[in-house]
Order: C-alpha cells, then sequence, then structure tokens
C-alpha cells in the first residue's frame, strides 16, 4: 500500500517535458479514485434524499437543527459515500484469500448430500480422464 510504484510518462508526454516516469504510492491512487468520486457523484445525495422527500411530500427529516432540517438532511452525501467507500474497499483493497481449501468448504457447506455425492463423482471421472490422457 505504501510502496511507490513508477510509471513512465515518455509516451504520453512531449520530448521537451523534463519528468520522465512518475512514482505514486498505491494509497495515493485510492485516494485520487475516492477523491474524484466524492466531488463528483456524492453531491448527487442531496438530489437523492430531496426526491425521497418530494415524495413522501415531507419538508425536512427532522429538526433538530432549526431551519436546516435533521441530522439526516446534513448527512445526504454521506450516506452515498458510505456506500461507495464499502464497495470500493471491498472490490480493490481488501486482500482476497481465495485458497482451493476456502472455496470448496463454501461450495460444499451450501450443497446437500445427494449434490455432494454427485460433485464428488464428477470430479472423479475428470480426474480420471485426465490421468489416463497423461499416461497415453
Amino acid at each position: 500500500m505504501f510502496k511507490p510504484k513508477h510509471y513512465s510518462l515518455e509516451s504520453w508526454t512531449p520530448s521537451w517535458f523534463p519528468w520522465k516516469e512518475v512514482s505514486v504510492l498505491p494509497v495515493q491512487k485510492h485516494a485520487l479514485a475516492y477523491g474524484l468520486f466524492a466531488s463528483s457523484i456524492a453531491p448527487f445525495g442531496g438530489f437523492f434524499a430531496s426526491g425521497f422527500k418530494r415524495a413522501f411530500k415531507i419538508k425536512d427529516f427532522g429538526d433538530s437543527i432549526p431551519g436546516h432540517g435533521g441530522i439526516t438532511d446534513r448527512m445526504d452525501c454521506q450516506m452515498v459515500m458510505a456506500v461507495f467507500s464499502y464497495i470500493y474497499y471491498q472490490s480493490f483493497i481488501l486482500s482476497q484469500s481465495n485458497s482451493v481449501e476456502s472455496f470448496l468448504d463454501q461450495i460444499v457447506r451450501n450443497l446437500s448430500f445427494e449434490e455432494q455425492l454427485s460433485l464428488y463423482k464428477q470430479l472423479g471421472e475428470v480426474l480420471y480422464s485426465r490421468g489416463r490422457d497423461q499416461l497415453s
């Protein structure tokens, strides 16, 4: 996350440009993606909340701050950012540790006994045919 990666700029920049490469930390790339989303898409959370309020014919979500609506009215963008943050973290930052054991365990836990038996037989047939192919 904090080890810089070097990127060549020669194909992107004119020959007179002084920098030929740039080093970027992965955390900086994530911050850039997060910042771009926050500045371009998150403000639409306010529009979404406003449309939601209009659909139910209410002025605001509460009266905790007089003249400003409720706490939810102050948090429109944060709701959109929370969803984005969770999905972004799960998709791009969290290291996925998929081992064969965890993969098979997940499959077998959700199968009935008959389905497990069928899977076992099919895997046996595949392994047997591969072994036969390698011997010939």
